[in-house]
């Protein structure tokens, strides 16, 4: 089948009935990012979906095969427009569908496929999640309170607002994942973060060794008593962002762009931490004037290969 011409199909039947892609996500359970890439011909919906989206838009199923003509909600030779008030009180009655609040606490989630699904506030405790499949999922303010995560796959999905504390993120993905105003709270290590902007996140005595940050932008990011021993930031942006009282020793912050950028280190009576602080590394970084100045008044790190802007 020709998913441009079914995602041509699925667009006009949605405009004919004046409903916007949300909407049409939010009664399928879905994101509307879903609903966007089935209109563009990126993806399709599989047979259950069909059925559903025939119901909703008013449609026959044969609507949607490629020799059918593309022509939603006409109203047929032996249908009067005395039927049609019943049609708009059955359209209307399936747009009030509310979402029921599903109990996914102290339940065996490895491997379940939550993939698209809209789940706003959902909670996620005790539940083992290893390999579980969250991939364009709209989570906003959920909370995951877990033990093991391991292998979970939360590419593209809307984490905003959402509260994490899990122990084990070993080889979970964030591929262009939506982090702004997210908690995070780990003991693993591992996790991968992929072309990721996060806006306002919080990362709070978490232990980053061996996490892996690739193309992020960080703004507004805050990393409080976190263990960043041995990461790469190399080529990122950061942007208002604090490391407070972080373990940076073999941080590489190569080619990075730094934008009021803070470094408070933590105490020592030994003055350990600002003799960890020199091996991080600033090679080749772009920095205002504000983050240079600081940086250079702790009088630890080599700066001497920074561009100053």
């Amino acid at each position: 089948m020709d998913t441009r011409i079914i995602g041509g199909k699925i667009a006009k039947a949605r405009k004919a009935m004046g409903m916007s892609q949300a909407r049409l996500a939010q009664q399928l359970y879905i994101s509307p990012q879903a609903v966007g890439k089935w209109e563009r011909g990126e993806s399709m919906p599989d047979i259950t979906t069909f059925n559903r989206l025939a119901e909703i838009l008013d449609v026959d199923l044969n609507y949607f095969s490629e020799s059918a003509p593309a022509e939603a909600n006409e109203v047929s030779p032996d249908e009067s427009p005395a039927k049609q008030p019943v049609k708009e009180v059955d359209t209307l009655s399936r747009s009030q569908e509310r979402q029921v609040q599903i109990d996914l606490t102290a339940v065996d989630l490895q491997k379940s496929d939550f993939a698209g699904v809209v789940l706003h506030k959902g909670k996620f405790e005790v539940s083992p999640l290893r390999g579980a499949n969250f991939a364009g999922a709209d989570l906003t303010g959920s909370s995951f309170k877990t033990l093991d995560a391991r292998e979970a796959n939360f590419d593209g999905a809307n984490l905003t607002d959402c509260n994490f504390s899990i122990t084990d993120l070993t080889d979970a993905s964030f591929h262009k994942s939506i982090l702004v105003r997210t908690t995070l709270t780990m003991s693993g290590q591992g996790a991968r973060f992929t072309d990721v902007t996060l806006i306002d996140v919080n990362l709070n005595r978490t232990d980053l060794r061996k996490t892996i940050f690739e193309h992020c932008i960080f703004n507004g990011v805050d990393f409080n008593h976190c263990d960043l021993q041995g990461l790469c930031f190399e080529g990122q942006t950061f942007t208002g962002v604090r490391f407070n009282k972080s373990a940076l020793k073999d941080v590489s912050f190569r080619g990075a762009t730094l934008r009021n950028v803070s470094f408070t280190l933590p105490f020592s009576l030994t003055n350990k931490s600002y003799h960890i602080f020199k091996t991080a590394c600033f090679d080749g970084a772009t920095m205002d004037k504000l983050t240079y100045a600081a940086l250079k008044g702790l009088r630890v790190t080599d700066l001497s290969k920074v561009i100053v802007i």
